[in-house]
Parts: structure tokens; C-alpha cells; sequence
């Protein structure tokens, strides 16, 4: 992966997040080519992820994007294999970690300042002072940007 294709995942997954996909989309969908996977599949896969998963305001859903990445590049299949499955969590809590260390926090409600537990399942509308107000563009940029540099890094 060249440098140039590393930086075009953040400026792919905002493009998308403008267009009006989730944050979890906007991610996912940025490596769609590369996981395999047509667009379509890709979207309905992330879907339920936005907004902190289904607007819980949980895990952001640019960061398990991140994950769900990792996941098919890198998961395991064997469920006995203690060693395996410890380098893969392990592998998640970095890139967990690199996210914190950018934002602070992987939790959705943290990350946009709300004190609601569970939001309503309604989105809300994409408009101009939407985009201006929300850090989700960036987000979703930094998610991208972190695990594309540890693919390109990991092969």
C-alpha cells in the first residue's frame, strides 16, 4: 500500500460521511474494495453500527469499523486457539488505544459531548450546521487514517 493510497482512505471515508452515510459506513466502506467486498454489502454489514451502535452512543461507529476491518484482515477462525485470539485482542486494544490518543475516548456520547444514555432511533437531518457542528467528519478521518497505517504497517 503506497503512502499516496494510505492518506486516500481518510479523504474516501469523509467523502462518504458527507454524502450522508454513517460514521460506521463512511469507514467501512473506504476498504471495501480491498476486503473483497461490494459496496452494497459493505454498507448493509456497517449499518447497524452508526451512532454508537444503532444510536446507543456507545463504541463509535467509525471505531468499530476500525475493528470490523481488522477482523476480516486479520481475525481468527480458530476458537480453541488461546494464543491467536490473545493477538487479536490485543491487536483491537491498540487500535482502540491509537484512537484515544487522538480523541480521548471510543464511547460516541463522550466524543460529541452528549449527556443522553441512549438517543432516539430517529437520525438526524444532514445539513450544513450538522456537519459544522459535529466532529464526526474528523472521526471517521481518524479511524480510517489509524487502521489503514496499520495495514499498511502489518501488510
Amino acid at each position: 500500500m503506497s503512502y499516496n493510497k494510505f492518506m486516500d482512505y481518510r479523504e474516501k471515508a469523509e467523502n462518504l460521511f458527507l454524502q450522508g452515510y454513517n460514521c460506521a459506513q463512511s469507514v467501512f466502506c473506504a476498504f471495501s474494495d480491498d476486503l473483497g467486498l461490494d459496496f452494497d454489502t459493505a454498507l448493509k454489514l456497517s449499518s447497524s453500527f452508526g451512532g454508537g451502535m444503532g444510536r446507543l452512543r456507545e463504541v463509535c461507529g467509525a471505531v468499530s469499523s476500525m475493528f470490523l476491518i481488522a477482523g476480516l484482515k486479520y481475525g481468527y477462525t480458530t476458537p480453541a486457539d488461546k494464543e491467536i485470539k490473545t493477538a487479536h485482542y490485543a491487536r483491537i486494544q491498540k487500535l482502540a488505544e491509537e484512537f484515544k490518543e487522538k480523541n480521548k475516548t471510543i464511547i460516541c456520547r463522550e466524543l460529541l459531548g452528549l449527556d443522553v444514555k441512549v438517543d432516539s432511533p430517529v437520525p438526524e437531518d444532514r445539513t450544513a450546521e450538522y456537519y459544522q457542528t459535529r466532529p464526526c467528519r474528523r472521526l471517521v478521518g481518524d479511524a480510517a487514517e489509524i487502521i489503514a497505517e496499520y495495514i499498511r504497517v502489518n501488510g
